[in-house]
């Protein structure tokens, strides 16, 4: 498909030869796609820019946390395009069934909800709930601004959101035993799984969000994508998803996330954002150490940097 190039890629993709683990580590550079201060989701606009500059729609609604990454780069497109962008937010949405966590943070202070604005944004704000809640209220305001509005699910977890990550495995050069990325709206792993299906390439998703059953939510998303590009679509089994380090719950960071900032940091001068790429690098750590990665692992960096300034500013 046609993409509207927003981003600069492909990404770096290098090793990393300070940091010891026992396994040949590579890392993706996804924090340096370059739109909108960088991250993965700049990925999946660019289609998404694409098709909406062919059925122009006449506004954009999505939902997220107010601090989404996601959001934030949303915002900054439906200015380029001159469409306004909608977001319904909560600044601590979560799973009921793991419940709401302790605000632990300043992440719902912050620099992402700031810049989303000052790029144009309407924030629609509601107080924290589960997420069926939210979605629900995406549904609703959308529903109020008439039939010509584009609905873009959070995170931009779409069939094209997949079909761009289908697309950015293509940058991946030599073979990896596995990849580690951060997966909570799904899109980055469900494309990376998708791309690297039927090979020897393992796809690792680390969770951000407490919620066993996200892996139906993946398999949801992978027959949406075959509906529209075809193939045969993923199964729950088909992803490998590991709960173990979401610390304290979605949108907050956790002690074991610190800690592998430090150590990236320390040995590679490479920061990680807080609440999906620190987590997502605690858990290689410790899949290295179970020695469950083989010898050549990628790690991909998500982005998400902004999130920073919102946690230490």
């Amino acid at each position: 498909m046609d993409r509207n190039p927003l981003c600069c890629l492909p990404t770096p993709l290098h090793r990393l030869e300070r940091i010891d683990l026992g396994v040949e580590l590579w890392i993706k550079r996804d924090d340096l796609t370059g739109f909108a201060l960088g991250g993965n989701k700049g990925r999946k606009l660019e289609f998404l820019a694409q098709e909406w500059l062919r059925t122009t729609p006449t506004a954009i609604v999505t939902c997220g946390a107010s601090d989404s990454n996601f959001i934030r780069q949303l915002a900054v497109l439906g200015r380029m395009l001159g469409i306004v962008v909608h977001a319904a937010v909560m600044d601590l949405p979560y799973d009921e069934f793991a419940g709401r966590p302790e605000r632990v943070s300043k992440m719902h202070q912050g620099g992402n909800e700031r810049l989303s604005r000052e790029s144009g944004a309407i924030f629609h704000k509601f107080p924290d709930d589960d997420w069926e809640v939210l979605y629900g209220h995406m549904h609703r305001i959308a529903e109020d601004l008439g039939p010509n509005t584009a609905i873009v699910p959070v995170g931009g977890s779409s069939p094209l959101g997949v079909y761009a990550f289908v697309q950015a495995a293509m940058e991946v050069g030599g073979e990896f035993d596995t990849i580690v990325c951060a997966s909570s709206s799904g899109s980055t792993q469900v494309g990376l799984t998708t791309a690297f299906q039927g090979t020897s390439t393992k796809v690792v998703g680390i969770a951000a969000d407490p919620e066993p059953a996200l892996v139906e939510d993946f398999a949801d998303i992978s027959r949406q994508y075959t509906d529209r590009f075809g193939g045969k679509p993923l199964e729950p089994e088909d992803f490998t998803l590991d709960l173990r380090f979401v610390g304290p719950g979605y949108g907050v960071p956790s002690e074991a996330g610190q800690n592998a900032q430090a150590v990236l940091l320390g040995s590679e001068g490479i920061y990680l954002d807080p609440i999906y790429s620190a987590k997502a690098f605690a858990g290689l750590l410790k899949l290295a150490e179970e020695e469950r990665l083989g010898n050549k692992v990628l790690f991909w960096h998500t982005g998400g940097l902004p999130s920073l300034f919102s946690e230490y500013g």
